[in-house]
């Protein structure tokens, strides 16, 4: 037996404003130059849609940020980013294709790379932009994904 597809209505009053608390976005990025303009690009349009203006500017250079590691260190062919607005906070997650090596001593090296590469996020060394995230009063860091393709969250 066949059932119709439900009808859409076109009455977008209905549909609720975005706010703070609806804020759930994702999207994937091809690994590229252009994709950390892209993800810049894109949290701005989201958080200002969302009415989350005064977080706008720290999150486009974290996104940045970690659009570019993420894009640096990935063997796969593209990043995924996911924004959301949960308990008074913005979160902001990356997750690229590169696995943790099984080996400790490869595992170590390769967590200073990606450190360093980080450490405009946090507040190592004396990068002027490094405490972006503290400022926030914000945490980060990175760990395996738990996607089924594995990969690194940060």
């Amino acid at each position: 037996m066949a059932t119709p597809c439900p009808i859409v209505t076109d009455d977008v009053s209905e549909m609720a404003a975005p706010s703070p608390d609806t804020l759930a976005y994702s999207f994937t990025l091809p690994v590229g130059a252009a994709s950390c303009r892209v993800a810049r690009a894109a949290t701005r349009v989201v958080l200002e849609a969302h009415g989350l203006e005064g977080l706008t500017d720290a999150a486009v250079q974290v996104v940045s940020e970690l659009a570019a590691c993420a894009c640096r260190f990935t063997p796969g062919e593209e990043v995924y980013v996911s924004l959301r607005y949960r308990e008074d906070a913005l979160r902001v997650n990356l997750y690229d294709g590169h696995p943790r090596h099984r080996h400790p001593r490869v595992a170590e090296a390769c967590e200073v790379r990606r450190r360093a590469a980080l450490r405009v996020l946090g507040c190592w060394g004396a990068g002027v932009l490094g405490c972006v995230v503290r400022e926030c009063e914000g945490e980060w860091g990175f760990g395996e994904g738990r996607e089924p393709g594995g990969g690194t969250r940060m």
